[in-house]
């Protein structure tokens, strides 16, 4: 590299006085409106993600998707009415394969870091075995989801999920006992219990009857 000595002559392009292997060159700067917009987006950054990043604003994509997700799913619920979190439902919708999805998409939404993706527990107990800590019988895991359980450690979801996910999600995590998928869970397995009521069979009743048609 080797200095320029000579300015440049009148009418050429201007140089910065550097020549590069026998190359000039050139004082060429980006333009200023250029320099603006970069400033511009220094600037904007920082707004950016306050706004759209700051905790509990629902403002990004997957915020944007959980709510149109909530709201699609109310309009399903409007096909089922209110459901009520006892041993009947959640019997019943165990054999629901439609809403039984429903139930698997909100426990892989909330519950897979504690007790995995495939509920096998991870920090929370193994769901897919017949050992239960604070259920005896089918309608207790509603209680547990909607008030929680070990003083918080199991996080209260009633003011997180509509009722009826309550009960879907239930009979979910009720359909994968007997899987007994190894576990990465250390802690207190509780006790066995007694299985679950028969699932009834499409149009038939928890009570064994055919359905009301």
């Amino acid at each position: 590299m080797s200095e320029q000595s000579n300015p440049p002559a009148e009418g050429d392009e201007p140089t910065t006085l550097h020549s590069y292997d026998g190359i000039q060159e050139y004082d060429n700067p980006t333009p200023r409106w250029w320099d603006l917009i970069f400033v511009a987006t220094i600037v904007f950054a920082p707004v950016y993600v306050i706004y759209f990043h700051a905790p509990n604003q629902g403002r990004t994509l997957a915020g944007q998707y959980e709510a149109d997700l909530a709201e699609n799913m109310r309009l399903q619920f409007g096909e089922i009415g209110d459901l009520t979190p006892d041993e009947p439902t959640i019997l019943k919708y165990m054999g629901e394969e439609q809403w039984l999805k429903v139930g698997e998409s909100t426990f892989k939404a909330n519950c897979v870091s504690c007790h995995g993706r495939d509920a096998e527990g991870v920090s929370g107990p193994n769901l897919t075995d017949d050992y239960y800590i604070n259920v005896k019988q089918i309608a207790d895991i509603a209680k547990v989801v909607s008030g929680g359980a070990k003083n918080g450690a199991m996080p209260a979801w009633a003011n997180r999920l509509h009722p009826n996910e309550i009960v879907l999600v239930s009979a979910y995590v009720a359909s994968l006992r007997g899987e007994n998928l190894p576990s990465k869970y250390a802690g207190d397995k509780g006790k066995e219990i007694a299985p679950w009521p028969s699932v009834p069979s499409q149009g038939e009743q928890t009570d064994g009857s055919p359905a009301a048609q």
